[in-house]
């Protein structure tokens, strides 16, 4: 089977979806690999080294999806800027497409695939069990997201990070509040952390504290926590009235915060608002508010994808896709999840989708024209 590796084309993303060394170790399981010129070259992996790791650079998106069995993107499937056309048109019908595509929040990805008779797995929904650990993308990249999102607020912030003492005075360590302990919020922590500043943090799921902890954060408790992690672990939907005892327990940490990092989501549902205009209006001026989640409706009020702004005196950073901001070793975790999933669905260079398998059967959303996972279907349907 031919894989094909088109260049990506949504706004800011500098990702590539197959390096040359994970290039070179499918061609040795007996897969053929055709890479669109300069599909590397935002993430500084140059067409030569695909070429000796053994791929076949296609001269265009065009001539990758006429000859690709099996593609493999970042970003989710949109309309190609060169042919105009969407790009699952361009693919060869019963071709099968895999790509980090948050098919939960962009559910068209399904339909359009459905619609072109192209099979569909998206990354996103790689079940979280031990088995398909390293096929895990969304972890893979939200750890590179969340020690990115420190240095982007630090870079916005007007001072430094630690305690420092010295002869004219002592210097303070900024206070940081992240919100949400998953991998992302962990990493920011640890982050922070190590950059000196004293943490602490936020989250539903009761079972995280020992983690904070032992990162050397503070856990903030809400009265009347209870486990809100589902059987995937991820954080479940909260009760009204909860999260409006976490925000007002919330707000008084904001408000002393010189920095806060937003990282809640929940699958398949807008983000939750967990810090609003009155908390904003509530820090000091030259805070910094990061929000990690504005691409799924945001977690924070104001804040606006793609864009940093100002209110209140508190900068509010909006940017949508940090792991793009670490293109190389973003795409070489990426492409590891990617080779580590095909590992698992082929033998000999061959592509066999066993829809009893746990693993396809959690990611594969699309297959034979007909949209079959049974969390995305219901999306559309509505």
């Amino acid at each position: 089977m031919i894989i094909g590796v088109p260049k990506e084309i949504l706004d800011g993303e500098f990702r590539v979806a197959m390096v040359p060394d994970t290039v070179a170790k499918l061609i040795k399981s007996g897969f053929q690999v055709v890479v669109e010129k300069d599909a590397g070259s935002s993430a500084h992996f140059l067409n030569e080294d695909y070429e000796k790791a053994g791929a076949t650079l296609a001269a265009s998106a065009k001539e990758v999806y006429e000859k690709a069995d099996v593609i493999l993107k970042v970003g989710r499937p949109d309309v190609h800027p060169v042919t105009g056309k969407p790009e699952v048109q361009m693919m060869k019908k019963g071709s099968l497409l895999i790509a980090l595509a948050f098919v939960m929040a962009y559910p068209e990805s399904a339909a359009a695939c459905a619609s072109a008779g192209i099979d569909f797995i998206s990354m996103d929904m790689v079940p979280r069990t031990t088995k398909a650990q390293r096929m895990d993308a969304l972890s893979s990249q939200a750890n590179l997201a969340g020690y990115k999102s420190v240095l982007l607020a630090a870079n916005e912030f007007g001072r430094i990070f630690p305690l420092l003492m010295t002869a004219a005075g002592t210097i303070t360590p900024a206070r940081v509040v992240i919100m949400g302990a998953g991998v992302a919020g962990l990493q920011a922590l640890g982050t922070a952390k190590r950059l000196g500043a004293v943490v602490e943090v936020s989250d539903v799921r009761l079972a995280v504290k020992e983690e904070v902890m032992s990162l050397g954060g503070k856990f903030i408790e809400v009265e009347g926590m209870a486990d809100l992690q589902d059987e995937r672990g991820y954080a479940k939907e909260a009760s009204p009235e909860f999260l409006q005892r976490q925000k007002d327990v919330i707000s008084k940490h904001v408000s002393n915060a010189d920095i806060v990092i937003t990282t809640a989501l929940i699958p398949g549902r807008k983000a939750p608002v967990l810090v609003t205009e009155a908390m904003i209006k509530s820090m000091k001026p030259g805070s910094v508010v990061l929000d990690m989640a504005v691409e799924f409706g945001g977690n924070v009020e104001g804040s606006e994808k793609g864009k940093t702004v100002v209110k209140h005196g508190v900068k509010i950073i909006g940017h949508a896709n940090l792991p793009a901001l670490l293109s190389t070793q973003s795409s070489d975790l990426y492409s590891k999840n990617l080779l580590a999933l095909l590992g698992h669905i082929s033998k000999n260079g061959e592509v066999t989708l066993d829809l009893n398998d746990e693993i396809v059967k959690g990611a594969l959303i699309v297959h034979q024209g007909q949209i079959i996972n049974q969390r995305v279907a219901p999306l559309l349907a509505k």
